[in-house]
């Protein structure tokens, strides 16, 4: 299949099966906003057959002062700590495995 063939979501699974990514390297890389990458990751999870031997790795998102990564939501893109308020918060990553 032609890459010009391939939709965004196929394009985006192709390269989370080579290297983790983050919503803004995948956002910067397919053109597409930041929380659009979420979605596309999220559906992109969803449609990882289950009899495949593959899974949608996260690395959740942390907290560069206090250290917190225990969000409600790991794929999400929070604005800050609910610990300490800081909102210097590093971006989860994503990867097929």
């Amino acid at each position: 299949m032609r890459e010009a063939d391939e939709t965004t979501r196929e394009r985006i699974a192709a390269h989370l099966r080579e290297t983790a990514a983050s919503p803004s390297a995948l956002a910067v890389e397919f053109d597409v906003t930041a929380s659009a990458a979420i979605d596309h990751v999220r559906h992109v999870a969803q449609s990882l057959s289950a009899g495949d031997d593959e899974q949608l790795l996260v690395a959740p998102p942390e907290c560069r002062e206090c250290g917190f990564s225990d969000f409600d939501d790991p794929a999400n893109r929070p604005s800050r700590c609910p610990d300490c308020k800081n909102e210097a918060i590093e971006e989860p990553e994503f990867r097929i495995g």
